[in-house]
């Protein structure tokens, strides 16, 4: 594992500036738990699930969740991880819940305030009467690995009961929203995906699978 250079003195937009620069980190720091995972430990977790989906390493699911975070610990690890710590982690690798006014920069909050109020019910109402699964993608620079990484999520589900899945995937500036990421939300469902601003319009595929209905946010850079 080596030191991350900074993207931030790349030409990137105030609004992936933001958003992606700062969220995720690699939680080495003093902990007040002495049985959570030592750095190294934490390493190896890492470049486990990078580029891996959980059945490449015979655990189940489509995406990774704290359960198969849980699994991969205690067979890679020998350490049996509460999904308490597991939550901790996963908060310090940017893979959190976040409200939508959180996926906007400053110059951005005034435009996803209307949106939410006008764009969003619609795309709410569609998928309840479609009975397909709404997703909130995001993603976080994973810092203190190389080569870079980011940390792309999808949450779902109602507030109090939210479901995270989420890859670890090749990062920097340029990097595109994963299609394979997309494919894996709801693999017998529609999956209706609200993008945040950490991508860029053209980094956002062209073609996905038609249970996938990608619904960007407004951002610095979709105008």
């Amino acid at each position: 594992m080596g030191a991350l250079l900074d993207p931030r003195a790349s030409a990137l937009s105030w609004c992936r500036r933001e958003r992606i620069g700062g969220d995720g980190a690699l939680a080495a720091g003093p902990r007040a738990d002495s049985r959570a995972l030592t750095r190294t430990q934490e390493a190896a977790l890492i470049d486990a699930i990078r580029g891996h989906a959980p059945a490449d390493l015979d655990l189940p699911g489509d995406l990774w969740t704290r359960r198969a975070v849980i699994a991969l610990a205690t067979g890679l690890l020998g350490v049996r991880l509460t999904a308490a710590r597991v939550t901790r982690l996963l908060t310090t690798w940017g893979a959190i819940a976040r409200d939508p006014a959180q996926r906007a920069c400053p110059m951005c909050a005034g435009a996803v305030g209307r949106w939410m109020t006008t764009a969003y019910p619609l795309i709410a109402r569609t998928a309840a009467t479609h009975r397909a699964e709404l997703h909130w993608i995001g993603r976080a620079r994973l810092c203190g690995v190389a080569p870079a990484a980011d940390v792309v999520s999808a949450v779902s589900g109602p507030a109090g009961r939210t479901r995270i899945g989420f890859m670890i995937a090749p990062g920097g500036p340029s990097a595109a929203l994963p299609r394979d990421f997309l494919g894996r939300l709801s693999p017998d469902r529609t999956a209706h995906a609200i993008v945040d601003g950490t991508w860029a319009t053209w980094q956002l595929p062209r073609r996905v699978s038609g249970r996938v209905v990608l619904h960007p946010m407004p951002s610095c850079e979709r105008r």
